[in-house]
């Protein structure tokens, strides 16, 4: 064997290890993000709040999430039992051996944070080193977590408005611009403006949404949080004909914006009736 042929595979396993850090990384982001609105809306609801606050609980309950969002991605990517166990262990490990020197007063609570990522990082590589850091196939399902995998959008945005729901809100005027905005920020990384038509349609919607916006803005509060929440709900009718045309913006992008469209039009109006 050469020193050539030595080489391209040590290559192709640091950038499989890459990889699979980066997968793992971001599935811990996206338990944070998901997990930790159900956290607080839970803790208000049973007047838990100051306890959720607390740095040694904080820790724990961000290693939970962490755990979940890492255990979901690697049962989605087919690993075993007790691959998972031990890399959700990790999540857990680097901030049990810091909460004894912070309960006694020795750290802070950023050390405490700050130390418990940096630990883990490395004790990741380790774990990933000894599974070989393979990628199996995934394994065959039942037809309903199918069902449910192929409809992640939608179950990504309704987990991202839990906490609207327990605690509605009106929202910004301005956020009515975010909606076109995306559209055509999108558009134009897909490089969507061949057809001058969606173009044409798209800066229709900016100047609809603007509108809304503006009435929004200048009108009375009471008014002005039905114009918001009337107009999230018609970007959700905006998202499902684009869902079904499949232009413009990825199915995916357009499924997850009817559902998070839907949840922030309904709740800003039950906002507006309940105040």
């Amino acid at each position: 064997m050469t020193e050539t042929t030595v080489r391209v595979p040590l290559r192709e396993d640091a950038r499989r290890l890459a990889g699979h850090l980066a997968g793992m990384v971001v599935a811990m982001v996206v338990g944070m993000l998901l997990l930790g609105p159900l956290w607080r809306a839970g803790a208000e609801r049973l007047g838990g709040a100051d306890v959720l606050a607390r740095a040694d609980v904080g820790a724990l309950v961000m290693a939970t999430d962490m755990g979940l969002g890492m255990a979901a991605w690697m049962w989605h990517r087919g690993h075993g039992w007790a691959a998972t166990a031990e890399m959700v262990a990790v999540m857990y490990v680097p901030f049990l051996l810091l909460l004894p020197p912070w309960w006694a007063g020795l750290v802070g609570d950023d050390a405490l944070m700050l130390g418990g990522h940096l630990l883990m990082l490395p004790a990741m590589a380790v774990v990933a080193l000894r599974h070989r850091h393979a990628h199996p196939a995934p394994a065959r399902r039942h037809p309903v977590a199918a069902a449910v995998a192929r409809r992640w959008p939608t179950g990504l945005a309704v987990l991202m408005t839990v906490d609207l729901w327990f605690a509605p809100t009106v929202v910004s005027p301005w956020t009515l611009l975010v909606l076109p905005a995306g559209y055509l920020l999108i558009g134009t990384w897909r490089r969507q403006w061949g057809d001058r038509r969606n173009l044409a349609w798209q800066l229709a919607g900016l100047a609809v949404w603007g509108g809304l916006a503006a009435a929004a803005l200048l009108g009375p509060a009471g008014l002005a949080g039905v114009l918001v929440g009337v107009g999230w709900l018609a970007h959700a009718a905006w998202d499902l004909a684009h869902h079904r045309t499949d232009r413009v913006v990825p199915r995916g992008y357009a499924e997850w914006c009817v559902a998070f469209d839907i949840a922030v039009g309904v709740t800003t109006l039950l906002a507006v009736v309940s105040g």
